[in-house]
């Protein structure tokens, strides 16, 4: 069954802009994964650097053991369902556990006397950046406490003097080095992390537009709706008086306006059948299911009623298309004949209505040589009320992108070379 002629359904396969909150939050946490693999290989050089490069006796087996740790842990949060990885719990508990591995490692080799003190900036401005304030906060709190134990609880850190270095020269060095790695680090994966934030705002600020122009659709609909009510009964009343002159005497004598009574019966019977077209589409439930419908039994349906109702010649072309189904929409077949009565209104002397395959897509084009677009009216294609035939128009091309849109597809408009315009609706196809 068909869907409402202005449902507005959302599909799933949608593209939107930017990233998405789960998107963004799933890249967020490979950047800490990304992060956790550094502090590994970084923790593991220093360890043995300093242990056999510069003869610092460090307790290898249980330093080691903590590398091994933060490894395994690291593999398993990149390996969890992508639900579980990206919960809020989950990049807290991923922090807190990067803090608790800092923090032992310090207190094994030195406390508040090692250089790679300044490490513990990085956790909590990560933390700052990714978490609530209240959850921030208590990640800060645990780094401050953590420095005030290992400065009275530690390993003492003994470094010989190399060569002509001697232990505080060391000291500077590796402090230098630790500043320097934080410094590095923090620049590297807090650009990341807020390229990935700005991302997710990009998407939610479209969505948010996408929501304003499909309320606009909605007043548009129930507007249309309750007009359609209110011209059934004028558009009856017509209907019986223009009977009723057709079979009047005086009429039925003058061959002249007996055709033309004849033409206006037609032309009232058309609007009666637009009307309980409306009626009956804004009747519909909103969740029935849609059915795939042929394009080329599409298109000839609608070349066929455009030709009824306008002499303009109309070019057809969908033999490309071949057995190509998209899915079925009152809806769609509005959103064409609204593309050609604009290019109608272009003052184009020839209409074409063609279909052509492009990947996984199908172009349903209506192609015109008339004025064209306006380089302010491409940009703003499919925006509400965005016309150049004056103040309150352009609504065709808006529900015709929005048409598309909650297809699956989208609206693309050009202009052609030589004058004219190319507007295309682009729909996946469901079936051959």
């Amino acid at each position: 069954m068909d869907k409402p002629l202005l449902a507005l359904t959302r599909p799933r396969g949608e593209m939107v802009a930017g990233r998405s909150p789960a998107e963004v939050a799933d890249h967020n946490m490979r950047q800490l994964g990304q992060l956790r693999w550094l502090a590994v290989a970084g923790q593991l050089a220093a360890i043995l650097t300093a242990h056999f490069g510069l003869g610092v006796a460090l307790p290898l087996a249980p330093m080691l053991a903590i590398v091994a740790l933060l490894a395994l842990i690291n593999g398993i949060i990149l390996l969890a369902p992508r639900s579980t990885r990206i919960a809020q719990s989950a990049v807290s508990a991923a922090l807190a556990i990067d803090m608790a591995g800092l923090t032992a490692q310090l207190y094994l080799s030195g406390g508040s006397a090692n250089p790679f003190m300044p490490l513990y900036l990085l956790q909590v401005a990560l933390g700052a950046i990714l978490l609530p304030l209240a959850t921030a906060s208590l990640l800060a709190i645990a780094a401050i406490v953590g420095m005030a134990v290992l400065h009275v609880w530690k390993v003492p850190l003994v470094i010989p003097a190399v060569g002509p270095l001697d232990a505080a020269q060391i000291m500077a060095a590796a402090s230098w080095l630790g500043l320097a790695m934080v410094a590095g680090l923090l620049v590297l994966f807090i650009v990341r992390i807020s390229r990935n934030l700005r991302a997710r705002d990009a998407y939610l600020a479209q969505l948010r537009e996408r929501d304003a122009q499909e309320e606009g659709v909605l007043r548009v609909g129930l507007f249309a709706s309750g007009a359609a009510h209110e011209l059934g009964t004028p558009l009856s009343s017509l209907a019986v008086l223009v009977g009723d002159w057709q079979r009047h005497p005086a009429f039925a004598r003058d061959p002249q306006l007996r055709e033309e009574l004849a033409d206006a019966a037609a032309e009232l019977q058309r609007c009666k059948d637009t009307v309980s077209r409306v009626l009956q589409s804004a009747g519909r439930t909103r969740g029935e299911a849609m059915s795939a419908v042929g394009v080329d039994e599409l298109l000839k349906d609608i070349a066929s009623e455009w030709s009824e109702l306008h002499e303009q010649p109309l070019v057809e072309d969908w033999r490309e298309a071949g057995n190509a189904r998209v899915t079925g929409d009152p809806a769609l077949r509005q959103a064409v004949l609204s593309l050609l009565e604009n290019a109608r209104e272009a003052h184009s002397p020839s209409l074409e209505l063609a279909a052509t395959i492009e990947g996984s897509e199908v172009a349903i084009a209506v192609r015109d040589r008339g004025d064209g677009f306006s380089e302010e009216m491409l940009a703003e294609v499919g925006h509400p009320f965005r016309s150049g035939k004056g103040q309150g128009r352009g609504i065709g091309l808006f529900l015709a992108a929005t048409v598309a849109r909650r297809l699956g597809g989208r609206l693309d408009a050009v202009n052609r070379q030589g004058g004219g315009a190319i507007v295309a609706i682009r729909l996946p196809i469901v079936g051959r």
